[in-house]
């Protein structure tokens, strides 16, 4: 079934922020290798006793594996998933600055067949992780992350979930779109200057036209990277922190987890 685009109203002043209870967890490093060059993931684990949970897959922004991964991560893993945090670059490769996260992410955003091998090598590694659910996965990316996200779910892969949070949406690809297995969530910025309004249609009739069950939440007055504080609170640069988006999404985001994994 195909669900209607959906519009979020809410704006920060409206946004009722609450105090919870965090549930603790404990990460890792988790190093693995393809035709020898290696990767150093992420595991994030709720702490408790030991039971099959569900999988989250992350993919991180164009910065790669970085403390606002590891942040990301711990949220959902407080819900009480296992998060894999996916390394697309490889170890070591951790851009410095815009210029060198932008070059690194041209390469996958250019060469897309690259980018899913590289998903779905992590996506094999993340399963064969203690304490997880190969039945319950779903994927959860960040800007470029948000691309990937998508593109794994492109590849054919099995997924129960798909969230993109302000991520790019276009496809070079969209017959692909049939691959998709899971429910596709699309958390995005209302003002992001980087996704144009061409590619927001497009993505929507690739959906549709694929029968691809999917919601798409803009949040007026958000712009790129609206979940990371580290962006700064300036919309004119294009990205930048939003509080109530951040908020908003999260919930949405929490919503579709905790439906499809009941």
């Amino acid at each position: 079934m195909i669900s209607k685009v959906l519009l979020s109203f809410f704006l920060l002043a409206g946004v009722a922020m609450h105090a919870s209870v965090q549930a603790a967890v404990s990460s890792k490093t988790v190093d693995y290798q393809d035709n020898g060059q290696v990767f150093e993931g992420l595991l994030v684990t709720p702490e408790g006793p030991a039971q099959k949970r569900p999988l989250i897959l992350m993919v991180h922004n164009w910065m790669g594996v970085t403390a606002e991964t590891e942040k990301q991560a711990a949220r959902f893993a407080e819900l009480g998933y296992v998060v894999f945090a996916a390394d697309v670059y490889g170890k070591g490769i951790r851009p410095q600055d815009a210029k060198q996260a932008g070059a690194q992410a041209t390469i996958y955003k250019s060469d897309r067949a690259l980018f899913r091998q590289r998903l779905n090598l992590a996506l094999q590694t993340a399963l064969q992780q203690p304490g997880v659910d190969g039945e319950k996965v779903a994927v959860v990316g960040y800007c470029f992350g948000g691309t990937g996200a998508l593109e794994l779910a492109r590849s054919g892969a099995e997924l129960q979930a798909i969230i993109s949070f302000h991520g790019g949406l276009d496809s070079p690809h969209p017959a692909d779109g049939q691959n998709i297995t899971g429910r596709v969530l699309a958390l995005h910025g209302a003002d992001d200057p980087y996704v144009s309004a061409a590619d927001l249609a497009a993505f929507q009739d690739e959906m549709q036209s694929n029968n691809v069950s999917y919601d798409l939440v803009q949040y007026p007055g958000a712009v790129h990277s609206f979940t990371d504080m580290g962006a700064g609170n300036d919309n004119s640069k294009g990205a930048a922190y939003n509080a109530a988006a951040d908020q908003q999404s999260f919930a949405e985001a929490k919503k579709l987890l905790g439906n499809t994994f009941k």
